[in-house]
């Protein structure tokens, strides 16, 4: 039974801003999205499959969140040129971001102790924030069902 992820970052406080890399090599800032709801989900890897049915979730409602103004970035410690094969294989519409440093993750408290069949290491919790428009964090998904997951951010819009 694993216990619930305790987090510090609550809904209601100011989302931590950032500034990454796409996997076209631009450079974006959370505070460069004011105005917008930014859907920010964290992923393990590029072409794993949870990872690839959340993002292919994505893809299929883009068309929606697009009309309800939200900016969807997926976020992972993977390269950029990892992103660009990914976003390429299943045609993501969406913006990807390399944290290969994890200072990302470590501010949303994405990157921590995991568990598989008993052992433990350190690694990027599957985790989302929907970050208002005025740049405060509206909800937090510390669990999240890959393939339900982009539905249920969907509904909160």
């Amino acid at each position: 039974m694993s216990k619930e992820l305790a987090l510090k970052l609550k809904e209601g406080d100011q989302a931590p801003d950032f500034t990454a890399v796409t996997q076209t090599g631009e450079t974006v800032s959370l505070s460069g999205c004011s105005g917008r709801n930014v859907i920010l989900y964290f992923y393990p890897r590029d072409n794993t499959p949870g990872c690839t049915k959340e993002a292919c979730a994505f893809r299929d409602h883009f068309a929606e969140f697009k009309n309800k103004g939200a900016m969807i970035f997926g976020i992972s410690p993977d390269a950029i040129k990892s992103h660009q094969k990914f976003v390429e294989k299943y045609k993501l519409p969406f913006t990807l971001l390399a944290d290969e440093d994890k200072k990302i993750a470590i501010a949303y408290e994405a990157w921590g102790q995991k568990s598989f069949l008993g052992r433990k290491y350190m690694g990027t919790r599957r985790i989302t924030f929907l970050i208002g428009a005025d740049g405060r964090i509206k909800k937090i998904w510390p669990k999240v069902k890959p393939a339900e997951h982009a539905l249920e951010v969907l509904a909160a819009l």
